[in-house]
């Protein structure tokens, strides 16, 4: 398999995005009505707490994948492009 610092960052910027739409999300849940209009479930909360658990199992996901390709990376030799 190959890996890329390009990989790492790319997998990197998506944990966080993700967490800080999670975290946001978790703190103001009229975000996305505020935003958009959309109002899928009439301001019961529902939609919110299931975007903000797809959202944080997302960010642990990237951020897991980017622990192992940082691992990867720094066990490469010295000399390796990988």
């Amino acid at each position: 398999m190959r890996t890329s610092k390009a990989r790492f960052g790319v997998e990197t910027g998506i944990a966080l995005f993700a967490g800080g739409l999670g975290i946001l999300t978790a703190c103001w849940h009229d975000w996305i009505e505020a935003l958009t209009g959309w109002d899928p479930d009439h301001h019961n909360g529902s939609a919110e707490w299931l975007i903000v658990a797809v959202l944080l199992a997302i960010a642990l996901v990237m951020a897991t994948l980017a622990r192992r390709e940082w691992k990867l990376l720094t066990a490469l030799p010295e000399g390796s492009s990988g």
